[in-house]
Order: structure tokens, then sequence, then C-alpha cells
């Protein structure tokens, strides 16, 4: 323990260990090293303590985001172990919360979509609404505070218009649009300024001909992607580690352009380095790693392509029920809250533990 305590991470490795340690080395057949050294102990001959340290962690992590739109967020997370990005990606998919419709009361279906088949198509819709508003309804009764309703009326019927390039018939295409918000109790006062709405207003929900209609009720509830699809919040989220390409000697003048030429991707230039035509890694975040820059013998003597083992890229699609900085922000809550709750389990396992040994020392000194 004592040598250990030496040095509290490894970056005092030798050279050839710290590479192994920070990067995955992507050789022209496969990819090398791709496990991290979790152990506390792996370096313990060197002195080296590789456990983790709650301090250091909070001082090395950063979170820089690269780009953002209504729909898409693009991101680093950087000092992190796989573990730790996996479990966000995860959370991200079927633990932050939204709204979709859970209840479907049909009252008219005179269309050839099946009752369960409608009910099926209109669950999967995104609905846009804060589901922080509402809280997940369980076996209690819908009120406005767990319920959202939505109303939809649709009939088809042939057009009056006789003209040629007029449609044949009104009301065939029966569209998301047509969903239509029902308050409950104060709703109406407390979604004035953003009323809860599908996200799409042109989703294809059933084809009509004339004579048939379609007349539901629908009920909104509050719930998580591991429950049912249609409660996940994305529409992707991934991420990919930090491409990391290195020169181990200069390549000038016409391999330069060889090189270039090679990638698919452009992540090459060729600037003017002391006079010589040089080439420069200079996109190296468009890396697929398709490795056709190492796949010849030639090239791997002189170009060596990594990953970096502690940078992650996340992209992460919303469905549009929220923003996605905002379901980044629940994401890392809802992560927050199970590390709390993790230990405090500890906690009460041992105290539990250290109750049932002083109990058992009790009993023994009674039977003494």
């Amino acid at each position: 323990a004592g040598s250990m305590a030496a040095t509290r991470r490894p970056d005092a490795l030798p050279p050839h260990l710290s590479d192994k340690h920070k990067h995955v080395t992507c050789a022209s057949d496969a990819p090398t090293y791709t496990s991290t050294p979790e152990y506390a102990g792996v370096y313990a001959s060197l002195g080296i303590d590789n456990s983790l340290d709650l301090d250091e962690l909070r001082r090395e992590v950063r979170i820089d985001v690269k780009s953002l739109t209504a729909d898409e967020m693009v991101f680093d997370v950087v000092g992190i172990d796989a573990p730790i990005a996996n479990a966000l990606r995860r959370i991200l998919l079927v633990e932050v919360p939204t709204m979709a419709i859970e209840k479907v009361w049909v009252l008219t279906n005179t269309s050839i979509i099946q009752d369960e088949v409608l009910a099926h198509r209109l669950g999967l819709i995104p609905i846009r609404a804060d589901p922080a508003r509402f809280e997940e309804r369980g076996d209690s009764e819908s009120n406005e505070s767990n319920t959202l309703c939505f109303r939809l009326t649709a009939k088809c019927t042939h057009n009056a218009d006789k003209s040629t390039d007029a449609e044949p018939y009104t009301g065939a295409r029966v569209l998301s649009s047509q969903l239509t918000w029902v308050p409950q109790g104060d709703q109406a006062a407390g979604f004035a300024a953003e009323p809860p709405r599908p996200v799409h207003d042109d989703i294809l929900i059933a084809k009509l001909r004339p004579g048939q209609e379609i007349e539901v009720e629908c009920w909104c509830e509050k719930g998580v992607g591991k429950t049912h699809a249609k409660w996940s919040p994305v529409a992707t989220a991934s991420y990919r580690l930090l491409p990391r390409i290195t020169f181990h000697q200069p390549v000038h003048g016409p391999l330069a352009a060889e090189l270039k030429a090679l990638c698919p991707l452009d992540v090459f230039d060729i600037e003017d380095v002391a006079g010589v035509p040089t080439a420069v890694a200079a996109r190296p975040r468009s890396c697929t790693v398709c490795r056709e820059c190492v796949r010849e013998p030639a090239w791997a003597e002189r170009v060596s392509l990594q990953r970096v083992r502690d940078h992650f890229i996340f992209s992460v699609e919303s469905t549009g029920a929220m923003p996605p900085d905002r379901l980044v922000r629940d994401a890392l809550g809802v992560l927050k809250q199970k590390a709390l709750d993790t230990a405090q389990l500890l906690k009460d396992t041992r105290a539990q533990a250290d109750g049932d040994v002083d109990m058992a020392g009790a009993v023994g000194a009674a039977d003494e």
C-alpha cells in the first residue's frame, strides 16, 4: 500500500506504457490495447496508484459543446472512462422521462386500420410537452398533474370540386396535426405560453375513403424508454473516441499528395513547411478510422492511427420532444442521482454489516 501511494496517477509511466494507457492503436488488421486498465494495482510494481481519485476526476473532466441545433447536439467529454460514457449514453436512450400517448379511447373507427394498430401508431407520435411539470401516474387516477388529453376527429368525403386537378377526396389523409389538445383542470393557464402538441404536424396516421371516419381520445402520461420505446427522447445517442494521427517521419513531396489522396474523408492537407510540401493531419475529427492510411506496411511505418481513450465525441439527436441540451442535462442529473443512491446503499450495507458484527459479539459474550 505504501508503494502504491508514491504517485497518484499514471502520468509518470514510461513512454511505451503511457501510450498504451492513453490510446487505442488502430493497426492495419485490428485495433490493439483496447481494454482500459481499471485495476488499481495494475502499475503497483512501478509505485503508481491507478485507483480512482474523486478530486482528481473533478479537476480533469470537462465538457465542450461543439455544435447545437434545435434537434442535434455534438459535444466532447474528456477525462472519463468508457463505462461512464456508456452509462450516459444508455441513460439518454431509456431513462430520461418524456410524455407519450399511453391510452387511446376509440369512439369511432370505420377505417381499415384495426383499433390496436391505430393506437400503436398514435403512441409513437412524439409529443412536445415538458415532463418536469408532470408526475408519473402509476396506479393513481388520471388528473391534470399526470395526464395530457388529445382528441382526434377525422372524416373522409367526396370532394365537391370536380376540376381535373382537384383531389377526389377531402380528409383522406389523417395527420398528426389533427390531434387537438384538450386542457384539463388549470392546464390552459399553465401551458398558455407553449401548449402541448405533436412535434411534427405531417406524421401520417391513417388513410380514409368516403364514409370512413375516426374519432379517438388520447391520454398522454410520463414515462421512460426502458418501459417502452415511445418514451425514448432521442432518435440516436452515440459516441466515438477522438482519432489521433501522428507521423513517425515527415511525409514530403509526392508522398504527401499520395497520402492525401488515400483518405476518403479528406483528413490530410498539404502545407508548406520550411519550403517543402508536407502532409499534415488537418481534420482529425473527420477520421472514421477506415485505416486506408495505415493499410500498406510502407505507410504504417510513417503514420500512426490511434484513438484517445478518455476523449469521447458524443452525438445526440432529439426526437423533438425536448431540446438536445436539456436532454443531456437531465441525463447527467439521472447519472448523478444513481451515483448518490449507490453511495447511500453502500453506506447502509456497511452500517448493517457493522451492526451484525456487534450483535454477534454481544451474543457471544452472553453465552460465555
